[in-house]
């Protein structure tokens, strides 16, 4: 199977899910893990402005790598997956957790 389908069957899913357990709109929380560099970091944060996004970033004990944790109300289960293709697409090497 190749890798696109697999990630468009875990959207799928995971609308599914966000339908099936949750009353939209309602607050999502992503969390994501790149390494840091500042750029890195406000292209993330960048991608969730104006949004009223609440935004946490956690250094790992070494400092290599940053968790982003990003709490924003969004209005269905496909604006969630928008904005995790959006990171995905524009972020290089970052993790969505």
């Amino acid at each position: 199977m190749s890798e696109k389908k697999n990630t468009e069957e875990f959207y799928e899913k995971l609308k599914t899910q966000l339908y099936d357990t949750t009353v939209w709109p309602s607050e999502y929380l992503y969390k994501f893990i790149v390494k840091s560099e500042p750029k890195k970091i406000a292209e993330i944060e960048g991608i969730f402005n104006n949004l009223g996004a609440v935004i946490k970033t956690q250094p790992s004990k070494n400092g290599k790598y940053t968790s982003i944790s990003i709490s924003v109300k969004l209005k269905d289960p496909e604006t969630v997956i928008e904005k995790y293709k959006e990171v995905i697409e524009n972020v290089e090497g970052v993790i969505s957790l």
